[in-house]
């Protein structure tokens, strides 16, 4: 697994708004100054988010953006699997996103993968943003 630019920035996003936000929506250029996020990129993301709902927005003056759901209830891997799909090293071991490849011949090989597998899966999954914007 390596994580894309998309998922940090929306990673970062997320645990600005779980800081900051509260119910409090907070523009897009707030949180791309805040965190060093090119504003334009930012957006995009938010929309992703937004779709996927784990934000809520609202447009105009007042707008901006806001956690649909508390922080304890989002967790890493949800949003790292939204941008970049698997959590496993290779597809031949990915439990959601699994495609053939040409190391499944070698099982001790494919072993020490799955172990890799479970320890990122479980840690991500078992941590929220709320874990890591505390």
């Amino acid at each position: 697994m390596k994580l894309t630019s998309r998922s940090e920035y929306a990673l970062l996003a997320l645990i600005y708004l779980a800081r900051n936000g509260g119910d409090n929506l907070i523009p897009v250029q707030t949180i791309a100054a805040a965190q060093g996020i090119p504003p334009k990129f930012l957006e995009q993301i938010l929309l992703i988010l937004k779709r996927a709902k784990f934000l809520r927005s609202l447009r105009g003056q007042a707008g901006g953006y806001a956690l649909a759901r508390p922080a304890n209830q989002i967790h890493l891997a949800e949003v790292i699997r939204l941008f970049d799909g698997a959590l496993a090293p290779t597809e031949s071991v990915s439990v959601y996103f699994y495609e053939s490849t040409p190391i499944e011949k070698e099982q001790k090989l494919i072993s020490v993968f799955k172990d890799i597998r479970d320890y990122i899966a479980d840690k991500l999954e078992n941590t929220t943003l709320a874990d890591v914007s505390e």
